[in-house]
């Protein structure tokens, strides 16, 4: 693969040590990774990318999604529905999925996170009904040139059982566990650089049993991979932990040994001040899902009082059937809007939540490898072009979350072309948008 040379940009946002900003810059790009960055950088041979008019950022990172969902946005009867009548909605539908839905969902929804600019992202898929099987959102990903942590998600305690999903979406046990070290073994890459990292994911604890959360734990550090599920996401998930394990869910998490450098549990809308400092002081990452809380009415999570204990947070677009999109970008203006909302207007400012969308989500997910610019850290970057209608007169285009595009001109991931002039260039995604349309329009039927 031929050097690549990115020159002339406006500005190179960096996110590195320092947070330094570059003006007229470039960044020198070679086997995947990031040579050097600077002022008229010596280059022959290489490739060169205009960037003039343009921000350069690091790609942006998603810590929280649920990829098959993008087949069913806006479902009637789960549109305005709290979190657990909407998965009550919803559930049958998903039990209808075969392993084609979960390719093609997962297609389509990565471009979508392509296109806003990002370059990492995980994802939790939770139910495998119809011989489904993790291996299908994989596949999709090396289509789409994504560098992808999916998790092997998990449901065991149905309906008869006092759970919430149908008995037709929970698995066996020991059957979960068995798989769990199939995908480990057969897709996790440990290595810098790695394009596939595997995590495991009880869904959440409403639906597995507390001796699975506590052998997957087990199993997941026998592995040395990371553990991920869904916490105090709104009062109905705060008042199901006291009622039937008699505790609030950080108390629950540490109990069974998830809490840790390894972890991190999506959306923690409901952290209270003892939760938050647990988090801090173990290192326990979150997944900050701003525009599925709103979706679902959860609440606003307590984003600065995390920042300010020292939690690791990223963001998260979660499922399109809680989100109905999957913009990466836009959800980090939501982060930033919904802090003003709660404590004023210098609650977050644009730059903070960019960090929180790039190094921010890196660091969650256990990669310092990623989210920032620097030398030799990976070449996943952002080229937004800021020359047009979303940025005029605009006194700093480099605050692109109060005033840029939320479409990326041009994205690079380990120094591979995945978007240009705003376009996808690693697969058809014309054809596969056609056919999740159609594979929406016989679910709907």
């Amino acid at each position: 693969m031929p050097d690549i040379l990115i020159s002339n940009a406006d500005t190179i946002v960096t996110m590195d040590d320092a947070r330094r900003e570059l003006h007229g810059a470039d960044i020198l790009i070679r086997g995947g990774a990031i040579a050097a960055i600077g002022h008229d950088l010596p280059a022959p041979g290489a490739r060169v990318v205009n960037a003039a008019g343009c921000v350069v950022t690091p790609g942006l990172v998603n810590t929280h999604h649920h990829l098959y969902q993008t087949l069913t946005r806006a479902v009637p009867g789960g549109q305005d529905a709290l979190l657990f009548g909407w998965l009550k909605t919803l559930y049958p539908i998903w039990a209808r999925f075969t392993p084609e839905h979960m390719f093609v969902s997962a297609q389509v929804g990565l471009a979508e996170l392509a296109l806003s600019g990002c370059t990492l992202t995980s994802d939790h898929l939770y139910l495998f009904p119809n011989g489904a099987r993790l291996d299908d959102t994989i596949a999709a990903a090396r289509d789409v040139g994504l560098r992808f942590h999916p998790t092997r998600g998990a449901m065991s305690i149905g309906e008869s059982a006092g759970g919430l999903p149908p008995d037709s979406l929970v698995e066996d046990e020991a059957a979960i566990l068995d798989d769990c070290i199939r995908v480990v073994d057969a897709f996790h890459d440990p290595s810098e650089g790695a394009m596939v990292r595997v995590g495991l994911a009880p869904c959440s604890p409403f639906s597995v049993s507390r001796d699975l959360m506590r052998d997957a734990a087990l199993l997941a550090r026998d592995k040395g991979v990371m553990l991920h599920t869904h916490l105090a996401e709104n009062d109905e998930d705060i008042a199901y932990s006291l009622a039937q394990f008699g505790c609030r869910p950080g108390q629950y998490a540490e109990d069974l040994g998830w809490t840790g450098p390894d972890v991190w549990h999506a959306h923690c809308v409901k952290l209270d001040g003892s939760e938050i400092d647990l988090f801090a002081r173990t290192h326990t990452g979150v997944a900050h899902c701003p525009c599925s809380n709103c979706r679902l009415g959860s609440g606003i999570a307590p984003v600065r009082a995390m920042r300010d204990a020292g939690v690791k947070v990223g963001l998260g677009v979660d499922g399109s059937a809680s989100n109905d999109a999957g913009n990466l970008v836009a959800e980090a203006r939501m982060a930033m809007l919904l802090q003003r909302v709660t404590g004023g207007a210098d609650r977050m400012s644009a730059r903070e939540a960019l960090e929180i969308a790039t190094r921010g989500g890196a660091d969650v997910l256990g990669r310092p490898d990623c989210g920032r610019l620097a030398s030799g850290k990976r070449a996943d970057i952002a080229i937004w072009d800021v020359s047009g209608i979303d940025s005029a007169g605009s006194w700093d285009p480099a605050a692109l979350l109060l005033a840029g595009p939320t479409r990326v001109r041009d994205l690079f991931v380990e120094g591979r072309q995945v978007v240009e002039n705003g376009h996808v260039t690693t697969f058809d995604l014309a054809a596969a948008v056609d056919r999740q349309n159609r594979l929406a329009r016989e679910l709907a039927d």
